[in-house]
This record gives structure tokens, sequence and C-alpha cells, in this order.
């Protein structure tokens, strides 16, 4: 099954007012997410406000020990999951939900894998001084020069999605001492729950091989001497809550696994990612230890039920781990009042950045929640729409929520949920400068990835001349902190 794409939700469809306009959800924010005597949120024992004035708005925070904490719970509940049935299992970090140098050596020092799917991640990976051996490479439309990028580096397992790159990779290997071990990424044909651009694994889309084709792919990757198949691949979409599409998807792959390792030996399994968490508090994710346990038992019933061994098995989060642990703050510009058609009103809040900080609410509907981060007030919660600055009526940040009903400019607004592609998908959409990213451990904060200015995106432009930079000397300068 696939949900419907998102439209703009009226004022009858949104939530319920909050008792309290300041709460937190607890699901939603990062464990250590709280406010200080003055209503201040604190975000890793820090004020909102003191990250805001040392770093300037918008502005990304990512909470370390979060991430860390998460990459270790994904790790320990699959790992325990695999070795209730005598298997092992291999926890990869999807790198495409936020990769940077800092947060490649933050999951794999928690002893996950990274999987990457273009060359410019698998530089990230490099850079951030991950063992290739570690590695997984996906990608529909992996080019030569990737490919031979990965091959050289000693990339673990590049996860083959084409007859065309099977011949590429013939050719790329040919010679060379050691085979190339690769997996054939499968679409199951198992729609999740989810909307249709987050589904991976319906028919009629770019990824995989169909479960006939696939056949074949391994037939001919087992011709290739420079190609070693060791295994099948699976996703089947993202934001995806229960585990009935994951155990589908399982026997599926397992019959095609069953049939397969009767030529040869075929030890590894990989089901994908896709575990989805909670952006606002109407959502209720599955646990990870559940989803773990779920997945596993059905895989190891599916080979039971066809007498086969169980293979070891492969996962791939991304959301799960590093999504609660981001924020971001903006500083509120201007508020505007609407009168919709039910006779309700509801209160546009103009903020400093927008959907080229976070596409995913222009791209599919996705939903967030938020929280007037620089005080507490005790007015009455009034229906608000956060929307950015720039030129596009579906430039929403927040499509619905309660905030208390004197926020005003000025005001400092934190969204919750926004650690995965956020920073991935952003852009310099109307010459709006790229925020800054934040990293929170041990009370301390500091940059990890430099924020854009002005002068950086007219450096890029072939005619600058510089002769426009006086337009902007009245311009205040961004905080030296999160500047490059």
């Amino acid at each position: 099954m696939s949900a419907a794409p998102h439209s703009s939700s009226p004022a009858s469809a949104s939530p319920a007012a909050p008792g309290d306009a300041n709460a937190l959800v607890a699901a939603v924010w990062p464990s250590r997410a709280t406010r200080d005597d003055r209503g201040v949120l604190t975000l890793g024992g820090i004020p909102a406000t003191e990250l805001r004035d040392r770093f300037g708005t918008p502005l990304w925070v990512l909470d370390e020990d979060e991430v860390r904490a998460q990459a270790r719970r994904a790790r320990s509940a699959f790992e325990v999951a695999a070795a209730a049935h005598g298997v092992a299992a291999r926890v990869y970090y999807a790198g495409k939900a936020f990769l940077s140098i800092e947060v490649a050596r933050w999951v794999t020092e928690e002893g996950l894998a990274l999987d990457v799917c273009t060359g410019g991640e698998l530089a990230v990976a490099l850079a951030a001084g991950v063992d290739p051996a570690r590695l997984g490479f996906h990608g529909n439309n992996k080019s030569e020069l990737e490919l031979r990028a990965a091959l050289d580096a000693g990339v673990g397992t590049i996860v083959i999605d084409s007859f065309v790159e099977i011949e590429r990779l013939a050719a790329l290997t040919s010679g060379r001492a050691a085979p190339a071990r690769v997996m054939v990424r499968v679409n199951s044909g198992v729609h999740a729950e989810t909307h249709d651009f987050l589904a991976t694994a319906h028919e009629d889309q770019k990824f995989g091989f169909t479960l006939t084709d696939a056949v074949a792919a391994a037939a001919r990757i087992r011709e290739v001497p420079g190609l070693e198949l060791v295994g099948l691949h699976g996703h089947i979409g993202s934001q995806i809550f229960g585990t009935a599409g994951f155990v589908e998807s399982a026997a599926r792959l397992v019959d095609l696994h069953a049939a397969l390792s009767a030529d040869a030996p075929l030890p590894l399994l990989n089901l994908g990612g896709g575990f989805g968490i909670a952006y606002t508090a109407a959502d209720d994710p599955t646990p990870i230890e559940d989803l773990a346990r779920g997945i596993v038992d059905a895989v190891a019933a599916e080979c039971a039920a066809r007498g086969i061994p169980m293979p070891d098995l492969a996962f791939e989060p991304g959301r799960s781990i590093v999504g609660r642990a981001g924020v971001t703050l903006y500083s509120v510009g201007t508020t505007k009042p609407v009168t919709l058609d039910e006779g309700l009103t509801r209160l546009y809040v103009s903020v400093d950045g927008g959907m080229s900080d976070n596409a995913r609410p222009a791209l599919y509907g996705a939903q967030y929640s938020v929280r007037i981060a620089s005080r507490a007030s005790d007015a009455d919660p009034a229906l608000v729409r956060v929307v950015g600055k720039h030129c596009e009526s579906g430039d929403i940040v927040v499509d619905a929520d309660h905030l208390p009903g004197d926020v005003a400019p000025g005001d400092l607004l934190a969204v919750p949920a926004t650690g995965a592609y956020c920073f991935s998908l952003a852009s310099t959409y109307n010459y709006v400068p790229r925020p800054p990213v934040v990293a929170l451990r041990g009370g301390e904060a500091r940059v990890i990835v430099r924020g854009e200015t002005v002068d950086d995106l007219l450096a890029r432009d072939a005619g600058y001349t510089g002769a426009a930079r006086a337009l902007l000397t009245s311009a205040p300068e961004s905080p030296m902190e999160g500047t490059a």
C-alpha cells in the first residue's frame, strides 16, 4: 500500500490545541531537550538563545550524544535478534540521511558500517577515515568513474542495480587481483505504507531488478571472473511504522535466496532500512528492538519453512539514528493572521529559513512540529503555519501546529526531528546561504559544517567581479563561528 500525497490541511483537519503550547513531546525531541527556569529551550545542556547568539539563525543543531546512543541501540537490537538464530547482523548507517566527516566518524566509532550512494558520499567517508571494507556502495546510476573509485578504494560491497552496471563492472574488474564483492538489488514488489515518493519497492520505479530479472542478473554476475555475488539486497521505502511490509518483503527475498543458493552459496541478505521516527505527537513509531526481532524472526521462519540455512543479515537505518538528534532554530520575522473559510484564523509565522534548509514538506508533505525556544508563554494556543522566506507558496516548514498566541517577531523557534534529510536536501534557492551545522556534546557546542555566506555564493558565479559587494556592506556580518 502507498499513502496518498499530502495536501495543505484545512484548519478542521489540524491537530487539536494542546493544553500547554510550551510542552515538549518527548518522542519528538532529543532525549536531553528541556526548558530551563526561564522557559528557554535547552539542547544538550545549552540554552537555544546562546546557540542563536553564537552561531546565528537559521541553525542546524545536532546532538552528538543522541546520534551515538541511537547508533549503539540499533546495532545492539539487530545483533541480539540475529544471534538468537545463530547468525550475524551488520548494521550500516544510511549516509544519505545526514553525512559529514564528523557524523561518519561518530557512527563508525559506535561499530556501524556505512552506506554511500554517490562518489561524493564515498569521498566524505574516505576523508573521515572509514575502513573501505565497511562501506556499501548503492546507486541506480553509478558512473564508470565512481565505480573505479570504489574498486580502487577497496569498498566492501557494491550493490548492483542494472544489467548495464554488471557489464560496466565486468570491464572495470578485468585483470584485478581480487574479485569485487557485489549484491543484487531486488525490487520485491512490496509497497511500503508511506508516501509514493518514499516507497522504493513497487514495480514502476527506478531502483533494482524485478524478482524475475534478478535471477538473470545473478546468473550473469556469476559468469564474470571479476565479480563475487555475496547476497541480495531489498529496500521497501522510508519512514515506515510496523513490520508487515518488511515481513512480506523478507518472504519474497528468501524465496529468491533459496533458488539462487541451490547453485552456489549466497551468504548475505540485506533487508535495507526505512524505519520511521516521530515528527509530531500523532506519530507512534515501532521501537527498533521490536522491528529487529520481528524482521529477523520472519526471515528465520521463512528459511526454516524451506529447509535452508539462514544467511547472515544486514540492515541500513539512517533516519532512525540521526533524525531525532536534530533541531533547527529559526528567528521569527513577521506574523500574519489569515481568516479561513471555516471562520477560523490561522496565524502565518514567517522565519528566516524555509525550503532551502528543509525541503521535505514541499517535496512530499512531511509534517513537523514547532515550539518557541526563547521563552515560555501563558498565552492561549493559536493555530499556526510556519513558513519560510522563499518565493514559493509551498515554502512551508510546519504545516499545522499550535504556538502561544503572542508569538511575535524576534522570537526564536525550534523545529525538532530535523536531523535526517534536511541538511542532505538543502539548496541555495533565492540565493539564501545554507546554515552551519553545530554539534553538541558534553555541554559544548562546535561547528562541524561551516555555514555559507552570500560571498561564497557569488564566488561561484563566473561573472562576478566584486561590483555588488557595496550593496552588502550594510548587512550584519554572520557570526564568525558559523561561517566559512
